[in-house]
């Protein structure tokens, strides 16, 4: 690793961007080249005049001139941009050494696809992007000799615990490996009365009970649908079969993941619940610098609990699972449709126990050939959000 590494971080507003900021701040040897944000102005001008980024990217365009008005005040060097396109570019810019790809949902897709394509060191946070692109995503980066690193404290989890750490481990090693094991929290709903789950808020869907996280991601959390969607992408990112990852509810968050060997060994990853762990690793490796994270003392936790995840409980777990199992545009369909139920139910048109509803109807009414080109992933991606906004105003609401 050079002494100096220049980053871009995609969605820098956003509690993983957030996060990875913190970690920069205490290792100066990484410099920002560019911050971007959807519509968060106010927290993007704050980043820009303090980590005086060679370019922000406003991806809305919405108060766009505002903020430009407002960096030249603050004599900030910063040179703003707007737009999907403006993402891509820096993105994928030749000054550019490492990409925090941490937009969340579907608007990722683009932004990260064009970072792999350019064969940067990509932290991927975006689950939803390779849930999404899949093969064409793992493609890309094997022609382009990109480096993914995953961010999800799973699957950073996973690679740390893999024969060789790295993306695209080698079948030969593979079959060193006799499973992948995913753990999730339950979410803050783990325990409640299935008959109390019709009147859940989204405030309650919110308060998880070990992160800290995005509203999306933590009624995701509360779902378990984000452990479906780990699922897909822990097929796709470790080149495994959906029959060899395994899922466990671990309520303390402190056993991140596991692999299994032939020999009969596990290997877990540990630490405490942060999200500034897997970002400095991903920022250091194959090194390793200071998190900023307090140190794990496992005397002081309680015991530490495995069980299998009550799928009644989690419907959409199981369909993650079974978009895994089904492949072609199963994933795809799953992720918008969830995106669509997710946004309906924090707005107050979605019943939380009717997103599993929801999702499994659009991925069974819409058929998506397998996605061998951007387009077709964007085409099914659109087909499925209609669908799924239609549902909602005719059946759902």
């Amino acid at each position: 690793m050079s002494d100096s590494q220049s980053i871009t971080i995609l969605g820098s507003t956003g509690s993983v961007g957030q996060s990875t900021l913190a970690v920069i701040e205490a290792n100066p040897q990484y410099r920002v080249f560019a911050l971007t944000a959807h519509s968060n102005t106010q927290l993007l001008l704050e980043q820009c005049v303090h980590y005086q980024p060679d370019y922000a990217v406003l991806s809305s365009g919405e108060g766009a001139s505002e903020l430009a008005e407002q960096l030249r005040q603050a004599e900030c060097r910063t040179e703003l941009l707007t737009g999907a396109d403006a993402l891509e570019e820096v993105a994928r810019a030749e000054e550019v050494d490492i990409v925090m790809a941490a937009i969340v949902g579907a608007a990722g897709l683009a932004s990260s696809l064009a970072a792999v394509q350019a064969g940067k060191k990509v932290l991927l946070a975006n689950k939803e992007a390779l849930v999404m692109s899949g093969e064409l995503f793992m493609a890309a980066a094997q022609h382009s000799k990109a480096t993914i690193i995953p961010i999800d404290s799973e699957h950073n989890a996973i690679f740390q615990c893999l024969p060789e750490s790295r993306t695209g481990v080698a079948q030969d090693q593979l079959r060193q490996v006799e499973k992948i094991v995913l753990t999730g929290s339950g979410g803050p709903f783990l325990n409640t009365p299935t008959q109390h789950l019709a009147s859940v808020t989204p405030e309650q869907a919110c308060r998880h009970p070990k992160w800290s996280m995005g509203r999306k991601i933590s009624v995701d959390s509360a779902t378990m649908m984000n452990k479906g969607l780990e699922y897909i992408e822990a097929c796709f990112l470790f080149s495994v079969a959906p029959g060899r990852v395994e899922v466990l509810i671990h309520p303390q968050s402190i056993v991140h993941s596991m692999v299994h060997y032939v020999d009969g060994s596990v290997l877990a990853q540990m630490a405490n619940p942060d999200m500034r762990v897997p970002i400095a690793h991903g920022l250091a490796w194959p090194s390793r610098i200071g998190s900023g994270v307090n140190f794990l003392d496992l005397a002081a936790e309680g015991p530490l609990e495995f069980t299998h995840p009550d799928m009644d409980r989690f419907p959409c777990l199981a369909l993650g699972m079974a978009a895994a199992s089904a492949g072609g545009g199963a994933p795809i369909a799953l992720n918008a449709a969830n995106e669509v139920a997710v946004q309906a139910f924090l707005d107050g048109r979605l019943e939380f126990i009717r997103i599993a509803d929801l999702i499994g109807e659009v991925v069974e009414k819409i058929p998506c050939e397998a996605p061998s080109s951007l387009a077709i992933i964007q085409d099914c991606d659109l087909r499925a959000r209609i669908l799924a906004k239609e549902l909602i105003i005719k059946q759902f609401h």
